[in-house]
């Protein structure tokens, strides 16, 4: 690659410390690729590159012998996703209420990121209170598809999937409570990790959601398994969090046995068919490199998903949202605004009890194929685009031919918040015919890592996304 800004954090790593590259360089790469792309793609909505370039010079003095040893993410730069708590540093949540706020502490996540030595150059932008599977909003306006600007990048962590994708970040950070890593991923051809739950520390009180987690994204698999091995581990902020630290492998081996299911519509979605001609060519990528690969009838039941996820974020997430309206409604999106609103049409009266019932309809087929198979693969969006700026609130979404009443109807990544506990790593699958990328989950046994990053390792060597200029968007 001739392209500094589109370096690997690996790769970056690994130049720091035969002193080939200094952080100092690659920082400005990024700010000059910043400086020239982001006018079109939008995904940075705070900048801090005078603040960074002190940390990069910093770094290049660990990596000349000069000071500490280099941590283990030292002098990479590393975009923030803006609702995340870092101290000092603007807290907005995407929203004009917020929009003069800095955060009083740091989360656990956020910790994490700095002590790995890591440079956060930028804060990326989200929807307001991350609630949409887009990324626009009154307060920074749209965030533009790299590969194609006409189009959405997915949310709610898209402003770190666009960056990732236009170079103007080298690892960014991302949050998940209904396929908020996976859909920006997918869109933006990227990797994303929705670790299990309480692999990654988060702050209170959404750390108690088993819905919600905090994970990273990158270009590649590798990238993505050294920024984990950063985040993972217990915290004694977060009670939840898992013991002891799991620690990802340097290498993956290879697949060779490994049984893989695949279903390119969990039974009961409606799936555009270039999403399903280019989840059954990673199907084919695998056998080619060793696996044993079936495609099985597995049914998720959509309509218990979505009955299930109203009755959940109607009780936590969306009545956060609502706790706003009353003051502030008149600031607020429309897309804001409508969450809670269709949360509490779709729960009723219903409670917990529902909702268990409903989780275990869900997951019981999901457990008997991955006690057969040692992962699933299945698509993460069902359709191959969204309309950058459109909120869709009142609008239907046309896939296959068929209307769907609401876009939440074509993400696919809410079974597996749902099953909480199961590792899911989200890559890039190809094309669609109007440049939008699209992507594949790979879905683990509950707790097992390292295998669904073992099977992404495998597609990254046999179909690296980013390995030449005919793969990086044309911006």
């Amino acid at each position: 690659m001739t392209d500094l800004h589109y370096l690997s954090a690996t790769d970056a790593l690994k130049a720091f410390r035969a002193r080939a590259l200094s952080p100092v360089e690659l920082l400005q790469a990024v700010i000059d690729r910043t400086e020239a792309v982001d006018g079109t793609v939008n995904a940075l909505c705070h900048r801090f590159f005078d603040q960074a370039m002190v940390q990069a010079k910093e770094a290049e003095a660990r990596y000349m012998g000069n000071g500490d040893e280099p941590r283990p993410l030292e002098g990479i730069p590393l975009a923030v996703k803006e609702e995340e708590a870092v101290e000092g540093q603007p807290w907005t949540q995407g929203s004009l209420i917020y929009k003069d706020a800095i955060a009083p502490h740091s989360s656990p996540f956020a910790e994490r990121m700095i002590e790995s030595g890591a440079i956060i150059h930028a804060r990326s932008t989200a929807p307001e209170f991350s609630c949409a599977g887009f990324t626009h909003s009154r307060l920074w306006g749209a965030t533009r598809n790299p590969w194609n600007p006409e189009y959405a990048v997915g949310g709610s962590s898209g402003g770190s999937g666009a960056a990732l994708a236009a170079g103007t970040a080298t690892l960014a950070s991302g949050s998940d409570i209904g396929g908020s890593i996976r859909i920006p991923a997918s869109y933006n051809g990227v990797v994303g990790f929705k670790p299990p739950y309480g692999r990654v520390p988060q702050d209170a009180p959404f750390n108690y959601d088993t819905f919600c987690h905090v994970g990273p994204m990158a270009r590649t698999v590798a990238d993505c398994a050294l920024y984990e091995n950063a985040l993972a581990g217990p915290h004694p902020r977060d009670h939840v969090s898992v013991r002891p630290k799991v620690v990802l492998p340097d290498g993956f081996a290879p697949i060779d046995g490994l049984r893989i299911a695949v279903s390119c519509d969990l039974g009961s979605w409606r799936v555009e068919p270039e999403v399903r001609a280019n989840t059954l060519a990673i199907a084919d990528a695998l056998r080619q490199a060793g696996a044993v690969v079936e495609e099985i009838d597995l049914t998720i039941d959509r309509d218990a998903v979505n009955r299930l996820a109203a009755i959940h974020f109607n009780l936590i997430f969306a009545a956060a949202v609502d706790s706003e309206i009353a003051e502030h409604g008149d600031v607020m999106t429309d897309y804001a605004l409508e969450f809670p609103r269709w949360t509490k049409e779709a729960a009723g009266d219903t409670g917990l009890l529902e909702e268990f019932v409903l989780q275990a309809q869900v997951c019981e087929p999901l457990g008997a194929v991955l006690d057969r198979f040692d992962v699933l693969i299945c698509p993460t969006v069902a359709s191959t685009g969204l309309l950058a700026g459109e909120s869709y609130v009142g609008k239907s979404v046309t896939i296959d031919g068929v209307e769907m009443e609401r876009y939440f109807d074509t993400m696919m990544t809410i079974p597996f918040n749902i099953a909480s506990r199961c590792p899911v790593l989200a890559v890039p699958s190809g094309f669609a015919s109007n440049g939008v990328p699209t992507g594949v989950q790979l879905v683990g046994r509950s707790y097992d890592d390292e295998t669904v990053f073992r099977v992404g390792a495998a597609l990254d060597r046999v179909r690296p996304l980013y390995e030449s200029a005919a793969g990086r968007p044309g911006l």
